[in-house]
């Protein structure tokens, strides 16, 4: 099967596709001739769709994906600059929830569209366990502060240390200072040999979360929980993730509590400019 068709009737030879292709895999030898695959395009072609994406005449089709299959840009729905860093800069990290589970329905479609968010070479390796039982959430909570007992005596950084027994002596005394009580966890994993697969995951659950938040949600990073689940075997084996996958991030979610009213301050970045 040839990798991409084109609409001679519509297409207007503008070599859009042929300037904007990631992977280099499409040529057009003159001005009157039509876009084609190069010997090596079946091989490197990584399936982005930008072909299909940015052709203005609708006349790219991939075998993987027609134009049919992908729903015009609706300008009129896109955030100005201000809404937008307005959302960015108001988003708080949520550590109290109430006590009202999230519909199944709500945390696919949260799922659904961070599915969209870059990854490398398009991979698209990015997997998602969501945990939604309260009995379930207490019992992976208690098992983060059984690791964290068992590494306490082995921790050098003395802040650190006091940070960890902290969090353990408010659990002996019947707060969760690890999962905060929310309803739900989202865990997200990948295959662990794949290159960059931490940072495909973690930008996806930092779009699940910005688009939770715009759905009136509350979300905060698990870092403890996190990192339990990659040294401590008993959590890695009850969260039953593929064999070879690693878990890189997860995030509690729920509905807040209370509602922030003020934007907190933030240092100025630290910025270095670099000219030719």
């Amino acid at each position: 099967m040839c990798l991409f068709t084109i609409n001679q009737e519509k297409c207007k030879r503008d070599g859009i596709c042929v300037k904007d292709c990631p992977a280099q895999v499409i040529v057009q030898e003159g001005k009157r001739a039509f876009p084609r695959p190069t010997e090596d395009a079946e091989e490197f072609c990584i399936g982005c769709g930008h072909c299909v994406a940015i052709c203005p005449h609708d006349a790219f089709n991939l075998s993987t994906m027609s134009v049919a299959e992908c729903p015009p840009i609706q300008i009129s729905l896109l955030p100005g600059p201000e809404a937008v860093r307005h959302l960015l800069e108001s988003r708080r990290s949520i550590r109290q929830f109430r006590e009202k589970t999230v519909p199944r329905n709500l945390l696919a479609e949260l799922i659904d569209t961070a599915r969209y968010a870059p990854t490398a070479s398009n991979k698209q390796q990015v997997h998602w366990t969501v945990i939604e039982h309260p009995a379930r959430m207490r019992r992976l909570a208690e098992m983060v502060i059984d690791f964290m007992k068992q590494m306490l005596p082995a921790l050098t950084d003395e802040r650190m240390a006091r940070s960890v027994g902290r969090i353990a002596t408010a659990w002996d005394q019947g707060k969760d200072r690890v999962l905060r009580g929310a309803p739900n966890l989202i865990l997200v994993h990948s295959p662990a040999d794949l290159p960059f697969a931490e940072t495909d995951c973690v930008t996806a659950l930092a779009y699940l979360e910005l688009y939770a938040y715009a759905h009136g949600l509350g979300t905060c990073w698990a870092g403890y929980f996190t990192a339990a689940a990659k040294f401590h075997s008993p959590l890695t084996e009850i969260l039953e993730l593929p064999p070879g996958h690693q878990c890189y991030g997860a995030a509690l979610i729920g509905y807040p509590k209370y509602r922030y009213k003020r934007i907190p301050r933030r240092r100025e970045a630290v910025v270095t400019w670099i000219q030719a």
